[in-house]
């Protein structure tokens, strides 16, 4: 350690105030957090990359410090996908200083990573309050059957008007129109649990009979029309 001339001249006073960190809540404790494997809590963040074209939601869960679980979704970039792969693979085992200095290839991932950082690090996790926090899995259980994230695309023109593309529930296959051609309901595919049923045998045309869905009053609707096409 090297100091200045005026530093080494200076006379010694006491420092009094020394009662550590401001204590935050992780998993149901009071933590007074010194070093990164003080850390723990599972949360989400959002980041998105310079140009904004793309988004990506990270989930984390943090034992002692140490990423046990990351669970990466993407949207609106095609080259995201391929970075998603990759910091999943990065991000597990390495501890959360790790992970904030890691290049994960896209800037939306990286910035994700920063917003959840200092989520974590402030005790503001969705875990805080939760004794024990969650198991290792949890970030998974968030997609629920057949694994998908969920996604909501729609469109719409002031020529033509909105069109459903895909929702929470599915792919959308049919909207149902009144007389005045405003949408009432719609026909949707699960696909998550149509790709389940396939897996297990199922023939293509029967599992994609069975994945169907409708939500609003979709039954005797005056139209229907298909999104894509119409």
């Amino acid at each position: 350690m090297i100091y200045t001339s005026e530093v080494e001249n200076m006379c010694c006073v006491l420092k009094g105030a020394d009662h550590g960190p401001a204590p935050i809540p992780e998993e149901g404790k009071w933590v007074q957090a010194k070093e990164i494997k003080d850390i723990s809590g599972l949360t989400h963040g959002i980041g998105w990359c310079a140009p904004q074209q793309g988004t990506c939601k990270l989930s984390l869960n943090v034992k002692d410090g140490i990423i046990q679980e990351a669970l990466v979704e993407t949207i609106g970039c095609s080259g995201m996908t391929h970075s998603a792969a990759m910091a999943a693979e990065i991000l597990p085992k390495k501890t959360i200083l790790e992970a904030l200095n890691t290049d994960l290839v896209c800037d939306a991932i990286n910035t994700a990573m920063r917003e959840l950082f200092l989520q974590i690090v402030y005790g503001r996790t969705q875990t805080a309050f939760s004794e024990g926090g969650l198991p290792v899995g949890a970030g998974l259980e968030d997609l629920g059957k057949g694994l998908r994230s969920m996604t909501g695309t729609t469109y719409g023109t002031a020529a033509k008007g909105p069109r459903y593309l895909e929702l929470t529930e599915g792919y959308i296959t049919r909207l149902a129109l009144d007389e005045e051609n405003a949408i009432i309901g719609y026909e949707f595919i699960h696909l998550g649990k149509m790709m389940e049923m396939i897996k297990k045998g199922e023939d293509a045309n029967e599992a994609l009979k069975k994945a169907k869905g409708h939500y609003g009053r979709f039954d005797n609707a005056p139209k229907y029309i298909d999104p894509r096409h119409e």
